[in-house]
């Protein structure tokens, strides 16, 4: 009897000592099953779309007058007066200064009297070439005397048209004794006084007159650029106008955008030799005078418009150690998957991008450092707020 209860005791025991391993191993491999699950992690993604993209580039410019005139005697004589004010606004053929005009006033009181002279002189050999032509054919002069005759009245008509050219020279450098503005624009500093002593023709200038409304802005751009961008407008990839010009933006001090915009062409791009960048011109409307010949600006070229394609922030890109940018997309799993891509330009924040993505990839913006390709992400799409954290089950 007492083997018999002891042998019961034993089952027992060991019973509940079996039960209790299995449950610790059941405990310990649910344990184990949940480690090894891999948690999401979050991230931020923009849904790639197809859209136009407006090219600009950014290039340094200087401001450049439109036409700039620089003034100089065309006869000599005492500078007598100053007629203009420094710095004002003048029309062209207004007069900027006076020369002593009394020796050319006399030259062109000569001249007058010369042609008195030449005049009176042809009346008198026309009417002795008259007579003699009348006389020559009775035979009452000589063939030669008449020649003599008709050959002076030529030599009077001759000096007739001298006299006449020498007249209208003489009232030219009268009328040059008053400096006038080949243009119409702003005039300069005057570089002489009155009582100075100039000179025809001199090196020196007087002053100089500049036509500021429009203006003139030059920018270097690299030959490079310029040539793709000439590309893709031939190919239909880039929207120009129909002249073939782009407009042109300018940024002043204090990133003020000027308010007119200018028109940049093509065609008159002129290639520097030495640096390989090219100048191009823009003109710009300057009604008030606030572009002054000199000033440097930063011109923003709007070069064109590209028709659908792709562009992702530029915070979504990463670079590999051979210099090839790459990005994560999510895919349908919600896992990270690596893609290189061909950058093709910038509009603004964004990467243009011309080979890599398609419509409808999500690319990750946010959390890069957190993901590797293969990992398990929760995205929400960028400007959206994050869903809230799924409440953990009851242990």
């Amino acid at each position: 009897m007492t083997l018999k209860f002891r042998t019961t005791h034993v089952l027992v025991v060991a019973g509940l000592a079996a039960t209790a391993l299995t449950g610790c191993l059941d405990k310990g491999g649910n344990q184990q099953q949940a480690a090894a699950t891999p948690q999401a992690v979050q991230v931020v993604v923009q849904q790639v779309e197809l859209s136009d993209a407006i090219i600009r580039t950014d290039a340094p410019g200087r401001a450049t007058a439109y036409q700039t005139a620089e003034v100089r005697p065309q006869v000599s004589g005492i500078l007598q007066k100053r007629l203009f004010e420094e710095g004002a606004m003048v029309k062209e053929g207004q007069s900027l200064y006076r020369i002593d005009p009394a020796l050319y006033k006399a030259q062109v009181a000569s001249a007058k009297a010369s042609l008195l002279q030449a005049r009176a002189n042809l009346a008198s050999t026309k009417a002795d070439a008259k007579r003699s032509a009348e006389l020559v054919k009775i035979n009452a002069v000589s063939r030669s005397a008449d020649d003599q005759a008709q050959a002076a009245y030529k030599v009077a008509i001759a000096n007739v048209e001298a006299a006449k050219a020498a007249l209208a020279t003489a009232q030219i450098n009268l009328d040059y004794t008053e400096v006038r503005s080949p243009i119409t624009g702003r005039v300069s500093l005057s570089e002489v006084t009155p009582g100075a002593l100039v000179t025809a023709n001199q090196t020196s200038r007087l002053t100089v007159v500049q036509q500021l409304d429009p203006i003139y802005v030059d920018v270097t751009q690299s030959f490079d650029e310029l040539s793709r961008l000439r590309e893709q407008a031939a190919k239909g990839q880039l929207k120009v106008n129909k002249d073939g010009s782009a407009d042109v933006q300018l940024i002043l001090d204090g990133d003020k955008t000027y308010k007119h915009l200018g028109r940049l062409t093509f065609k008159d791009a002129l290639v520097d030799e030495s640096t390989g960048t090219v100048r191009v011109r823009a003109v710009f409307d300057n009604p008030d005078g606030d572009l002054l010949p000199g000033m440097f600006v930063r011109a923003r070229l709007v070069d064109g418009v590209r028709e659908n394609v792709i562009k992702i922030d530029q915070r979504a890109t990463m670079r590999r150690t051979t210099g090839d940018p790459y990005v994560y997309v999510v895919n349908a799993e919600n896992k990270v998957e690596s893609r290189d891509v061909v950058i093709g330009g910038t509009e603004g924040t964004n990467w243009i991008i011309n080979k890599g993505l398609k419509n409808g990839d999500k690319v990750i913006v946010e959390g890069l450092q957190r993901v590797r390709p293969g990992a398990l992400v929760q995205y929400t799409l960028a400007g959206e707020k994050p869903a809230a954290a799924p409440a953990q089950a009851a242990k």
